[in-house]
């Protein structure tokens, strides 16, 4: 009996000290080409909740063995972790939030219905379940004649019996620009909007070297006009279409969202078609494509410099995610090799010193102007990929030009958080907690001010 406690003691103290080793990562912002420690840290920081049980449990032991070492460290657990979930759990700044954006009532204009499924609380351990959406996927939205090549994407629906709100929530995944697809991690998050009544409609885009950034905006187009095309069969409000993304996803839905007149930026088979969206959400995107070249040092990673180190093989600080593919590795896009992951010089044409105008050009920083649609920033303040000084850029110049904005800087929070064990992450039921609001008030304001014009139209009616 001695024997197996002492067991346990030391068990607990060696669990116990890996704990407390691991939770180094999570006070720190790395930087590329640290892709281990930011794929570490992701995981960490949505493991917190457990961490913080073994913090518990360790504690306990602790006291009952009489160790002050164990129970000292027990409470550096607990205390770390819960730290670490209060800070990535916080709301918005009230200077940048849904109150100094919408005002202080925003929230009663969303209707009862659409609450039903929300998140009560920012902290929960686990993501509530919900009735079973309709999925239907591998969907064909376009067809290049030239080529037979088909753009596809998967349909969720309302679970049966759950009202549809009109809302239609165009996804884009993160991608890099190169590799990635469609239903990758996002299943709990679109199960969890289609329970209030929205379509999703993810979107399987283009990517390098197939095309170039031109060819995906085109391509996000496209699917905001099939929608709106489709809006009587799914059962959707063609005025209240949001596009949204992660990373590279969050990118095109906000050059897509600010440059709907763009004729640079637009297919010519969609000329004279009204491409508008009605809100646009960006997940940890980048807004400026130079800021994000300088801050994956990719003056060092593309460019072999004479006297210097050789270019970063990139595919080496990659091998964790090819292993995790399994069977979607070629869907996924693992097999085109992660040379130029990442890289804007291959589809830009040059660095941004030799095309500053071309960088700007695709940049949604650069397309800011008073017409663009409300938009949410959501942003984590150790971003090893998007510089968050993108995301504090855009909100800064979207307030001076007088559009609806709310940014939140999740802290201690990495790239691609929402990614990771979702129904369990603390940073994630946070970003959704402002994702399903940001929506349902987006729906809400639709029908008010259908509402408003259905007034203005009778007043001058009776008028005439």
């Amino acid at each position: 009996m001695k024997i197996a406690f002492l067991s346990i003691q030391i068990l607990t103290a060696i669990v116990g000290c890996l704990a407390t080793l691991i939770s180094v990562p999570l006070f720190f912002a790395f930087r590329w080409p640290a892709a281990t420690m930011w794929v570490l840290k992701v995981y960490i920081s949505a493991l917190s909740f457990v961490f913080v049980l073994v913090g518990v449990l360790t504690t306990v032991v602790g006291i009952f063995a009489n160790s002050v070492f164990i129970s000292l460290l027990g409470l550096y657990i607990v205390v770390v972790y819960t730290v670490h979930i209060i800070s990535v759990t916080r709301p918005p700044d009230g200077r940048t939030g849904f109150e100094r954006a919408f005002g202080f009532d925003w929230m009663k204009a969303i209707l009862s219905e659409q609450m039903r499924y929300f998140l009560s609380k920012r902290t929960s351990f686990l993501l509530p379940s919900v009735p079973k959406a309709r999925l239907e996927q591998n969907i064909c939205f376009a067809t290049f004649a030239d080529t037979d090549r088909q753009l596809l994407c998967d349909i969720w629906q309302p679970p049966e019996g759950i009202r549809p709100s009109g809302v239609a929530y165009i996804y884009l995944h993160g991608s890099a620009f190169y590799f990635l697809d469609k239903d990758y991690g996002t299943r709990p998050f679109f199960s969890h909007l289609a329970a209030q009544g929205h379509v999703i409609m993810d979107v399987a885009y283009r990517l390098a070297p197939e095309t170039d950034i031109k060819g995906m905006i085109h391509d996000v187009k496209r699917a905001i006009i099939w929608m709106k095309e489709h809006a009587d069969v799914y059962n959707i409000d063609p005025a209240r279409i949001i596009v949204s993304g992660g990373s590279a996803g969050a990118h095109l839905a906000l050059m897509a969202a600010y440059t709907c007149d763009n004729p640079l930026l637009t297919p010519l088979e969609l000329k004279g078609k009204d491409q508008s969206v009605c809100a646009v959400i960006s997940l940890y995107g980048p807004t400026d494509l130079a800021s994000l070249y300088y801050h994956t040092k990719q003056e060092l990673t593309t460019r072999l410099i004479t006297g210097k180190n050789k270019k970063f093989e990139r595919a080496k600080s990659l091998k964790w995610l090819l292993k995790s593919a399994g069977k979607d590795y070629h869907r996924l896009g693992f097999d085109k090799g992660f040379e130029n992951v990442g890289t804007l010089a291959p589809i830009l044409g040059g660095h941004p010193d030799e095309y500053p105008e071309r960088y700007a050009l695709y940049s949604p920083l650069f397309h800011v102007h008073s017409e663009c649609p409300p938009t949410l920033l959501i942003h984590g303040e150790h971003d090893i990929m998007a510089p968050v000084s993108n995301a504090r850029s855009m909100y800064k110049l979207l307030k001076e030009v007088g559009v609806p904005a709310v940014l939140h800087i999740l802290p201690q929070t990495d790239h691609a958080f929402d990614l990771i064990l979702p129904k369990i992450s603390p940073s994630t039921h946070n970003a959704l907690y402002d994702v399903e609001r940001f929506i349902a008030f987006m729906a809400a304001r639709n029908i008010t001010e259908e509402k408003e014009q259905q007034r203005a139209n009778l007043n001058l009616f009776y008028i005439s």
